[in-house]
């Protein structure tokens, strides 16, 4: 860090085009991101992540990185950060398209389908992690891979694993906890779009999304209750959850009305 000077660290920021952290770099820059440093600040307390130091410690899903820079400050022994969706697509790109469906009332497609977004051999969403990278001068491991997919063998067990803003964009929920579940050798934080309804907390309901009725993003497809959310983590292998941030008071709201909010447990096996 001491090797680049403000100068060429504002010119580093600059140089990437789209940011969805805003990460500290030191000399007085913060980088430009849509979630701010409040709101990240206010995320990570959140969790009430365990102590990390001398843990390791996987990011599934990293974006900019911030979690994972932020596992490494804590003190983790190795950091993991691990995307490929995000890293693959030309995000400036993929605003502009978003807002071409809107204005012709059509519905965003699958990114991976639009050609000018999706550039895997590239990597574009991967700048700015790799430039907070270089900045902090990290030992913060990336690896480029589809989690669904990825040899998890080959990728190994974690004592802490992130699983933040991505069960909801799964089409298989399940299985998707199920590999969580075999990457994890301690606890699974897990940050997920989820649902309640007064008078149904005990039944286990997830709500499912077959368009972008959720955000208007094409790419959320489930969010459960917590009863659901529960029973999923059990099911894939964890053997006890702990809600850490569930939905508000519901005392009051008439039956069967919908509450969405952002759910984060603690799944440990």
């Amino acid at each position: 860090m001491s090797a680049i000077d403000q100068r060429e660290l504002l010119e580093m920021v600059a140089d990437v085009p789209s940011w969805w952290h805003s990460i500290d770099l030191g000399h007085d820059i913060v980088t430009p991101g849509v979630k701010t440093v409040e709101a990240l600040e206010s995320n990570l307390l959140a969790m009430q992540l365990p102590p990390l130091a001398g843990k390791s410690v996987l990011d599934i899903g990293a974006w900019d990185g911030y979690f994972s820079f932020a596992a490494e400050h804590m003190g983790a022994r190795r950091v993991v950060a691990l995307d490929h969706y995000v890293w693959s697509m030309d995000l400036i790109a993929q605003v502009q398209h978003f807002h071409e469906c809107h204005a012709q009332g059509r519905k965003p497609p699958q990114w991976e389908e639009v050609p000018s977004v999706w550039r895997p051999d590239e990597l574009p969403g991967k700048r700015g992690f790799d430039t907070v990278h270089r900045a902090l001068g990290s030992q913060v491991e990336s690896h480029v891979e589809d989690f669904m997919i990825a040899d998890l063998d080959q990728l190994g067990t974690f004592d802490v694993v992130m699983y933040l803003g991505v069960l909801y964009h799964m089409k298989d929920p399940l299985r998707a906890l199920e590999r969580l579940a075999k990457v994890t050798s301690e606890v699974a934080v897990i940050e997920t779009a989820a649902y309640a309804v007064p008078g149904f907390e005990h039944q286990s309901m997830c709500e499912f999304y077959a368009s972008d009725e959720l955000n208007a993003d094409s790419t959320n497809w489930w969010a459960p209750n917590l009863t659901a959310l529960t029973g999923l983590c059990q099911a894939a292998g964890f053997d006890r959850v702990k809600v850490l941030v569930g939905p508000g008071d519901m005392r009051g709201m008439p039956a069967g009305e919908v509450q969405r909010y952002r759910a984060i447990v603690h799944a440990w096996k």
